[in-house]
């Protein structure tokens, strides 16, 4: 018999993961504070609902992917939140980027209701949301990670069960931590050629030869060289998971030396005025600090060139 599915949060990954779940034959109960998502899925075959309670009554499975850890408690556990709706035997899959401590909390409170909860954070931006190739890292029972696994299919291509409640979330942060150093590295290799005259696009190539090549590289490397900063994945969201790797490595007493300027540059970002440009747009406080552009002069087909006042704003960027 095929479960009947609840999704809450249409952002620009749930919208598309959602409406996976719907061309895979699932029922589909949605909700979201934007209408228009919610509309455009009923108009392909979905259920609306009118608030998170509503969803979980629908539904066997109900699945939440929302900006932040307040955002996901207040959807399972606040007034007209899932809790109130779900019966007994079903199950929660919160698909966020949340803190993993606060995460074994939220299951613990559902189990006491007799609903069962998986953390199933992912990586691969809104490409991989809209292709269906997500990376998939989840925690909880084995019986649930194996009941949710066709539901897993239908979104993602690598589908990991990475251990107990709240083990997707760890791993989340572990890759949020990697993905966000090798950016601020990759920014500072091309800072670094262009101030000793050296065309980054041509260092980007010599590296991806190397121990050095990395999908960081390849991918965000080209979009600094490019200045294409429409956001895959906002700055702003980057920076609140970097708020969650520091406060779990603070609590959990893991030492991240190397993580903590990290998550300040990206912190730095919000009050830039970057916040929503993509991540990769780390490299522009870089630029900015060292006076330089990496970025593709039109001149020659050349690329980075240093400004004529060093420290000044890179024309054309927010």
């Amino acid at each position: 018999m095929t479960e009947r599915l609840g999704f809450i949060g249409l952002g620009v990954m749930g919208a598309p993961m959602a409406r996976h779940l719907l061309s895979a034959g699932f029922p589909l109960t949605v909700h979201s504070r934007s209408a228009p998502p919610v509309e455009a899925l009923v108009a392909e075959g979905a259920s609306w609902a009118s608030k998170p309670s509503d969803v979980a009554h629908a539904s066997d499975v109900i699945l939440t992917m929302l900006p932040d850890t307040p955002d996901v408690e207040l959807v399972l556990l606040g007034a007209d939140g899932v809790a109130e709706g779900a019966g007994e035997g079903s199950l929660v899959i919160d698909m966020s980027t949340i803190d993993p401590i606060a995460t074994r909390s939220f299951a613990e409170r559902l189990a006491d209701d007799g609903v069962t909860m998986l953390d199933a954070p992912v990586s691969g931006g809104q490409v991989g949301a809209e292709a269906g190739t997500l990376s998939i890292m989840v925690g909880g029972p084995d019986d649930a990670f194996e009941r949710a696994l066709p539901v897993f299919e239908a979104m993602g291509s690598t589908i990991v069960h990475v251990g107990p409640t709240g083990a997707g979330q760890v791993a989340k942060a572990c890759n949020q931590l990697v993905i966000a150093s090798a950016v601020e590295a990759v920014g500072e290799a091309f800072v670094l050629a262009v101030r000793a005259g050296v065309d980054p696009a041509k260092v980007r190539e010599a590296l991806l030869g190397g121990f050095a090549g990395s999908k960081v590289l390849e991918l965000h490397g080209q979009r600094m060289l490019d200045g294409a900063f429409a956001p895959g994945f906002r700055a702003a969201l980057m920076a609140k998971d970097g708020r969650i790797v520091v406060g779990a490595a603070d609590r959990l007493g893991a030492p991240i030396p190397g993580f903590r300027p990290v998550a300040q540059r990206l912190e730095a970002m919000l009050p830039a005025g970057r916040g929503d440009l993509d991540y990769a747009a780390l490299v522009t406080l870089l630029e900015d600090e060292a006076g330089v552009d990496v970025r593709r002069t039109e001149d020659a087909g050349g690329s980075g060139s240093e400004r004529e006042e060093p420290g000044g704003s890179s024309p054309g960027r927010s």
